[in-house]
C-alpha cells in the first residue's frame, strides 16, 4: 500500500494559494466572542480588505526574514490583510491594523499573532478546497481556526483558543464580500 501523503504535500500550494486567491477583496466582518466559561458575549464589526501575494514579493520577503529563513523567496504565496473594527454595541473603533501571511509546505508563517506582535506560525490543512484549518500555539495559548469559503461571495471563521488545556473563547465571524 503507498502513502498519500507526498500527494497530501504536493496539493497544498495550489490549495492555499487558490484560497488566498479566492478571498482576495473587501470584505465586512460580523463577529462575535464568546468568553467561557461565563457566555460573556461581544461582538465586533470589521472590514477587511485582502491582497494575495506572489512568490518574491516584497512583502513575502519581509516575512522571510522575520522567521529568518534562510532563502527570502522561499514563501510560495500569501496575503496581507488590513482591517478596522468597530463594537456594534458602542461604535467605538476596536482595532485597525494590518498583517501578513506566507505559505511554505504546511506551515503558514504570519508577521503577528492574534495576541502578539511577535512572528508567529501555524500549521494549516484544508478538508476541501473551500475550508482551510489553522493551529497556532504561542505563550500557551492554542488557537484552533476554520475558515470556510461559500459560494464567492461569503466567508465563515470559527476560532477557539484554549490554555492550560481549557477552552477560555469562541469566536464566529460572518464575513460578506463587498466587492
Amino acid at each position: 500500500m503507498t502513502s498519500s501523503q507526498p500527494l497530501k504535500k504536493t496539493l497544498e500550494k495550489p490549495l492555499v494559494e487558490h484560497f488566498f486567491q479566492r478571498s482576495v477583496g473587501r470584505w465586512r466582518s460580523e463577529r462575535r466572542y464568546y468568553t467561557l466559561p461565563d457566555g460573556k458575549i461581544k461582538e465586533v464589526v470589521s472590514l477587511i480588505t485582502i491582497r494575495f501575494l506572489e512568490q518574491g514579493s516584497t512583502e513575502l520577503v519581509h516575512l522571510a526574514g522575520l522567521h529568518q529563513l534562510s532563502d527570502e523567496t522561499i514563501l510560495t504565496c500569501g496575503a496581507h490583510v488590513r482591517w478596522e473594527s468597530s463594537d456594534t454595541v458602542s461604535g467605538r473603533e476596536e482595532s485597525t491594523g494590518e498583517t501578513l501571511f506566507g505559505a511554505l509546505d504546511d506551515i503558514l508563517y504570519r508577521d503577528r499573532g492574534f495576541a502578539t506582535s511577535d512572528p508567529v506560525t501555524a500549521l494549516f490543512s484544508f478538508s476541501n478546497p473551500d475550508t482551510m484549518q489553522l493551529r497556532t500555539e504561542y505563550k500557551g495559548s492554542v488557537f484552533e481556526e476554520e475558515l470556510k469559503l461559500i459560494g464567492t461571495k461569503y466567508r465563515t471563521r470559527q476560532t477557539i483558543i484554549s490554555r492550560a488545556g481549557e477552552q477560555k473563547m469562541i469566536g464566529q465571524y460572518l464575513e460578506k464580500r463587498l466587492d
